[in-house]
């Protein structure tokens, strides 16, 4: 999870916990039921080609990280980015395991930013910007990080998010320039999939 960033566009309580690093944490993100429920190949299916360069903002333990770099290949790359250290280094361990597959770049971000820099072709933020202080900001940062004409895949948890907060997060995706071309359907979530207009 990237950070402590709020349920609205603007912001909420900088006290309310981000989704910390623990052992029973690490149980609930990182286990064979989940990935069956929410596979990350099959999510990330017809958004991600040889070549490309990919980033995958809130990577905590590094399921879709992992899927990303195998599906970008050799040619491509993929930048991890959270904002805690340790779940940087569980997704950095797993991954390592891998065989041959796109260059990782791991990347802890800062709570107000992303602090990153790239010319990408796919975007994925999973269960993460209901985290975000303001999102307006998260936005117009992945907006300039996307190539005209490239997505953004936003996906929140139903149990965390109800459908006013999401209707705020798809308005502070308009407001940064992005447009929903899709809604697409996963189980608990509540998704939309984003363009830089080209």
């Amino acid at each position: 999870m990237v950070n402590n960033m709020g349920t609205t566009g603007t912001s909420r309580n900088q006290a309310d916990p981000v989704c910390t690093y623990s052992f029973w944490h690490m149980i609930m993100l990182d286990n064979p039921f989940r990935l069956w429920l929410q596979s990350p190949k099959k999510i990330l299916q017809g958004h991600i080609r040889p070549g490309m360069t990919v980033i995958d903002i809130g990577c905590g333990p590094g399921n879709f990280t992992r899927a990303m770099a195998e599906m970008a290949g050799e040619r491509g790359s993929v930048i991890g980015v959270d904002l805690q250290a340790e779940m940087l280094r569980h997704a950095q361990e797993k991954c390592a395991r891998d065989g041959p597959g796109a260059r990782i770049t791991w990347h802890q971000c800062l709570p107000e930013s992303l602090g990153i820099t790239a010319d990408a072709d796919f975007a994925l933020s999973f269960y993460m910007v209901h985290e975000v202080p303001d999102q307006n900001r998260l936005f117009s940062e992945v907006f300039a990080l996307l190539r005209p004409g490239s997505r953004y895949l936003v996906v929140e948890p139903v149990f965390h998010v109800t459908d006013e907060a999401f209707d705020e997060t798809v308005r502070a995706a308009a407001r940064a320039g992005f447009v929903v071309v899709e809604r697409p359907a996963l189980p608990l979530s509540r998704t939309m999939l984003l363009e830089r207009p080209a």
